[in-house]
C-alpha cells in the first residue's frame, strides 16, 4: 500500500534546538550533515575564483552568525526590532555563491517511494554543494542567514543558522532583492508556489546579471499521482482540504496541470539565463549535486571574463 506521511513545523524548523522527538530537525542534522559530506566527497571537479575587493555598496541586512565578531553588528538596525543585524557590502556578497534552502510546509512531504522527505534532501543537497563549492575554494552563503563564507565548518554553520531561524519554516520564496552582478545562487525548493510569483522572484534575482541554478525538488507520487479509489488531498501551504470520489479520474488533469506549472518555471530561469534540474527523491542525492556543482564548474570556467 502506498503511504504517505507530513513533517510538521517543528520537524521542518524547531524553534528551540532541542531533541525531544526523533523526527525533529535538531535530532535528524547530524545524520543529514554526515550524509551530505559522503555526497561531497563524490563530487569532484569545482574550481574556485577568490576575489577580494574594498567595495563600499550596501547590499542587505542578515541576522549575526553564532561566533562573528561583535564588531561587524549595525548596531543602528539591531535597535529597531531587538535582534542583532550585520551590514552587508557588496564586495563581501559579489563573486559568492548564495544558496537558498526551502524549507515550507510542502517540503515535509514524503511517501514510501520516497528515500528522504523534500526537506531532508534539499538539506542533504545544500550542504553537500557548501561543502563542495569551499572545498574549491568558494565562498558560500545561505541568502537572508549568514554571509559569504570559505569556512571548513561551512556545513555546521549553515546547520546552526538555519536551526535557529524560526521565520524559514514559513517562507516559500528566497529574499526579495537582485543579487550582486558577480554571484551565483542555487535555488533548492519543490518550486510549489504560484508560478508566476516565483518566476518574478528569479527575475528580480537575475536582474542584476547574476547566475543561478534551481534545483527542483519532488517526491515520486507527486509526478505520477498514483491514487485511485476515494482520497483526500491536502494543501500543505494553506491548509485546505479537498475530498474525491475517483481519484484515478483526476490524473491526467493533474499531471497536465504539474507540467503547465513546470514549463512557467522553466520559462522563468530561461529568461533570467538561469537553467533548471529537476531531482526526484527516490533518487541518490549525489545525482542533483554532481549536477548542480558541474553547472557551476561549467558556468565559472566559461565566465571567467565576467
Amino acid at each position: 500500500m502506498l503511504r504517505t506521511r507530513v513533517l510538521g513545523q517543528a520537524e521542518r524548523q524547531p524553534a528551540k534546538p532541542v531533541l525531544t522527538a526523533s523526527l525533529d530537525l535538531a535530532a535528524r542534522l547530524p545524520r543529514l550533515i554526515l550524509e551530505a559530506r559522503r555526497v561531497s566527497a563524490s563530487v569532484h571537479g569545482i574550481h574556485g575564483r577568490r576575489r577580494a575587493g574594498p567595495g563600499e555598496t550596501f547590499w542587505q541586512y542578515r541576522p549575526l552568525v553564532t561566533g562573528e565578531s561583535s564588531s561587524r553588528i549595525d548596531w543602528r538596525r539591531s535597535a529597531r526590532d531587538g535582534h542583532l543585524f550585520v551590514r552587508e557590502r557588496e564586495w563581501e556578497a559579489s563573486h559568492a555563491i548564495w544558496l537558498w534552502i526551502d524549507r515550507s510546509s510542502s517540503m515535509g512531504f514524503s511517501s514510501s517511494l520516497a528515500m528522504a522527505s523534500k526537506v531532508d534532501r534539499a538539506l542533504v543537497a545544500g550542504f553537500a554543494l557548501a561543502e563542495t563549492l569551499v572545498d574549491g575554494g568558494e565562498r558560500v552563503g545561505h541568502l537572508g542567514l549568514t554571509r559569504a563564507m570559505a569556512s571548513r565548518r561551512i556545513v555546521e554553520q549553515l546547520a546552526q543558522a538555519i536551526l535557529v531561524d524560526a521565520k524559514g519554516a514559513d517562507l516559500d520564496l528566497p529574499p526579495d532583492g537582485p543579487l550582486p552582478r558577480l554571484a551565483d545562487a542555487i535555488m533548492i525548493t519543490d518550486g510549489l508556489s504560484p508560478a508566476a510569483s516565483l518566476a518574478k522572484r528569479i527575475a528580480t534575482m537575475a536582474s542584476s546579471g547574476a547566475r543561478g541554478h534551481v534545483l527542483l525538488i519532488a517526491d515520486p507520487i507527486e509526478e505520477t499521482f498514483p491514487f485511485t479509489g476515494q482520497a483526500e488531498l491536502f494543501d500543505l501551504e494553506d491548509g485546505l482540504s479537498l475530498r474525491v470520489g475517483d481519484a484515478g479520474s483526476w490524473g491526467v488533469e493533474y499531471r497536465q496541470r504539474l507540467e503547465a506549472h513546470r514549463d512557467a518555471i522553466r520559462e522563468a530561469c530561461r529568461k533570467a539565463g538561469w537553467t533548471l534540474t529537476l531531482h526526484r527523491t527516490d533518487r541518490p542525492a549525489s545525482e542533483g549535486v554532481l549536477r548542480i556543482a558541474s553547472l557551476i564548474a561549467t558556468s565559472r570556467g566559461s565566465g571567467g571574463g565576467r
